[in-house]
């Protein structure tokens, strides 16, 4: 099964105990492939270095290297969307999604979750997505 993760998604999988920390042994026994873009990497990345984590530039480097680039498949995007206008960054989730092939993408982001489906790609919480 082929899933995108939004950023507070993966976030929520690899920092904290809640919901979302289910996903880290599903892509680690790939029983899901993660599907990760440049765009959404570099958002990772940045957001991980918020001062509220307190992680070092190391750290940070060592978490993404560890936890998750093992487990992913890097999916080159080669065409832009439109699909969410409020907020045009969440469009690389979708992008992402459409050219990996996904059939789900994860995230607790209101934007994405009105859309409920885009292209044949269901939109879910982690809550509903593990629930199925």
């Amino acid at each position: 099964m082929r899933v995108v993760l939004d950023t507070n998604t993966i976030i929520s999988a690899l920092l904290f105990s809640g919901t979302a920390s289910r996903l880290v042994p599903l892509w680690q026994s790939e029983r899901i492939t993660v599907l990760l873009s440049g765009a959404i990497l570099q958002e990772y990345l940045r957001v991980l270095t918020y001062q509220k984590f307190r992680f070092s530039d190391q750290e940070v480097g060592g978490l993404i290297e560890e936890e998750l680039l093992p487990f992913v498949k890097t999916v080159r995007v080669r065409k832009r969307l439109a699909a969410v206008r409020r907020d045009p960054e969440d469009n690389k989730f979708l992008e992402c999604a459409v050219a990996g092939r996904a059939q789900h993408l994860v995230t607790g982001d209101q934007d994405l979750l009105e859309l409920g489906a885009y292209r044949g790609i269901s939109i879910l919480t982690a809550g509903n997505f593990l629930n199925q």
